[in-house]
């Protein structure tokens, strides 16, 4: 029986490099071979497009990514420009936005220098203009860390710390989102899952009165003049409908923010939360508002961090737990007093109904400051409210199981 001879090794070689460079460039490669390249035509194709490229261990917009950064630390800039130009124009699976390649080559200047990155990114912008992708003028001190967005105080008082991620892929945002951070935090709390959010969406975060670097004006506070802190700066913002993820105090806020202003809420993420505290509770406030008084924020740092993280995870994670209890302990205590006050007196639950807004309801597993209880009896108070318990949970879920966060709010937004 005879046998057809084929090449699989160099067929799928060719296959991949179709793929990555497209098939004017390879077509005009092959019809440019000669006796005395196309050896060296085969070679390549057999052992890098095929031996490397068809290697299922990394994707190929990462090994496009480390094409350019080898080829421009390198120098080798003929090579640099062909595959930044492919992975600018490529198909859908395997193009590099203009955002990435800007993030491929700040990593070359901090790893190979920033000569080798600045004429990377003299060629980046001759091929961006050459493709059709405008450049609009852009000040150097206008631009902001991608990774924080762009930062700002409140006009008016008491002054508040915020910042705004717009969304990373250029269209309009698919929502605007307000992060509300724990009690003893601040806006920093929110980063990653923030990240995650403004790759379509509008995200502003902020530091609340007497936190973070927002001022800290003398208390008691109460949860309505709090409510009125988020609706001046959202006015300011212009920030039209926006969907409110609160975490505890921040959950609270939310919950007074849909009541005061349901103009201003378009959904609503209450997590780790409650809507009031029995005697019990508020007597356990009071005995942290004397802690407070007498001993500073120190004096009660140990003893939240075991509320706020599971054993498991503040043993495995024991810088993680040391970052938080050095903001706790670092918080304004005028500040912080001031929010205990308004949180022991906290109370919507006969008023919950009165929201008609889209809610999900996230509570932890774990959770033993604000128990599960509480978040099923918010859920069942809002009318269609959604609950979520995260397993291996405690008070700081986003903190302890982001992924799982991530998904329940992801999941949530992708339904309104």
């Amino acid at each position: 029986m005879s046998r057809t001879p084929y090449d699989h090794d160099l067929e799928r070689g060719m296959r991949n490099r179709r793929a990555i460079l497209g098939d004017d460039w390879v077509d005009r490669s092959i019809a440019n071979a000669n006796e005395f390249s196309a050896d060296f035509q085969a070679f390549i194709t057999r052992y890098a497009w095929h031996e490397i490229w068809g290697r299922p261990g990394l994707d190929p917009k990462t090994r496009r990514v480390i094409v350019l950064a080898v080829t421009s630390a390198l120098g080798r800039w003929e090579e640099f420009d062909l595959h930044l130009r492919a992975a600018l124009t490529g198909s859908e699976a395997t193009r590099l936005s203009r955002d990435e390649v800007k993030e491929a080559l700040m990593q070359v200047a901090i790893y190979a220098g920033v000569p080798a990155a600045n004429t990377a990114m003299s060629h980046a912008q001759k091929i961006l203009r050459e493709i059709g992708q405008e450049l609009a003028p852009l000040p150097a001190t206008q631009t902001h860390h991608s990774g924080v967005g762009r930062e700002a105080l409140t006009r008016s008082e008491p002054a508040l710390v915020y910042s705004v991620r717009e969304p990373r892929s250029g269209a309009a945002p698919r929502h605007t989102v307000v992060l509300a951070h724990a009690l003893g935090c601040d806006s920093m709390m929110w980063d990653d899952f923030a990240n995650a959010l403004a790759q379509d969406c509008r995200v502003i975060a902020f530091d609340a009165r007497g936190h973070g670097q927002s001022a800290a004006p003398a208390g008691p506070y109460s949860m309505a003049e709090l409510a009125d802190d988020a609706q001046r700066l959202l006015s300011e913002l212009d920030a039209g409908e926006v969907v409110w993820v609160g975490l505890s105090m921040g959950g609270m806020v939310g919950q007074e923010l849909a009541l005061r202003h349901p103009d201003r809420v378009k959904a609503l993420v209450l997590a780790n939360t409650t809507s009031g505290y029995p005697a019990e509770g508020v007597a356990n406030w009071d005995q942290r508002i004397a802690a407070v008084r007498e001993g500073g924020l120190a004096s009660i740092a140990d003893a939240v961090m075991q509320r706020w993280f599971h054993e498991e995870f503040r043993r495995m994670q024991p810088a993680t737990v040391a970052r938080w209890r050095d903001r706790v302990a670092s918080t304004d205590r005028q500040g912080y007093l001031g929010w205990c006050e308004a949180i022991k007196r906290h109370d919507t639950t006969a008023r919950l109904r009165q929201i008609r807004k889209p809610t999900l309801v996230i509570a932890g597993e774990l959770d033993a400051g604000t128990p599960v209880a509480m978040s099923q009896l918010i859920a069942r108070e809002i009318p269609n409210a959604r609950l979520i318990v995260l397993p291996k949970a405690s008070h700081l879920s986003v903190l302890e199981q982001p992924v799982a966060f991530e998904a329940a709010v992801q999941g949530f937004l992708a339904g309104l």
